[in-house]
């Protein structure tokens, strides 16, 4: 399986995202990184996706680490939708959710967006439902930036997963369609170690298998 990786921001540099996926390699995964999305490249972006079986979307709305201007906007946001909805998946990951509120096509086609994280604490990421994603995965707890979330529509989506900690209990990962594609949403990931944690690489494992596959139902 081909996947198009888009990764790096300020806070959330590439190495701890291809440090969490590099392990997956073994399971017929290939990665292909993308740290910078400046307006050159995004002009070819539609096309580029032709050639992969899934997207995933792991920074914040920046063209890179030191480039702070967004690299999608309300006029340009469109393509992802247009993406999923022709087949295409869509995984997105941790800070794969921040800075996209104002795009009104992304908001729609991931129903969720970073509001707020207090400090980092003990957060655990707890499965609710037996999925194809989730099945298999026990509770853990682990050092990290507990994202709590704006949700758009909660009827529109699927909610796998919750996050917990001292702060209270937020969705931690849930799924919808839309058309013929799939979308997928895991919240956890600030450090390393939660990447690499045996849960985390399961669930990451079951949610690149379930989101690259044409819709058949939860």
């Amino acid at each position: 399986m081909n996947i198009l990786v888009l990764c790096d921001d300020q806070w959330h540099p590439a190495d701890v995202v291809k440090g969490g996926l590099e392990p997956l390699r073994t399971g017929g995964f290939n990665f292909h990184y993308i740290l910078e999305t400046d307006a050159e490249w995004l002009d070819s972006l539609e096309r580029l996706l032709t050639e992969y079986d899934l997207l995933i979307l792991a920074k914040s709305n920046r063209v890179s680490a030191v480039k702070e201007q967004p690299w999608l906007t309300a006029q340009t946001g469109g393509l992802l939708q247009r993406y999923v909805s022709g087949g295409g998946g869509l995984l997105v990951l941790h800070s794969g959710t921040v800075g996209y509120r104002d795009i009104e096509d992304v908001r729609g086609l991931v129903e969720g967006v970073f509001h707020h994280h207090p400090e980092q604490c003990p957060v655990t990421v707890e499965p609710v439902q037996d999925t194809e994603i989730t099945r298999g995965v026990q509770a853990f707890t682990l050092q990290d930036e507990h994202y709590f979330m704006d949700m758009t529509d909660l009827s529109d989506v699927n909610i796998i997963m919750v996050t917990r900690s001292v702060h209270g209990e937020q969705p931690g990962g849930w799924t919808r369609t839309e058309g013929e594609g799939r979308v997928c949403v895991l919240t956890p990931g600030h450090n390393l170690a939660v990447w690499l944690h045996p849960g985390y690489q399961q669930l990451l494992r079951q949610a690149l298998t379930w989101t690259a596959l044409a819709p058949k139902g939860e």
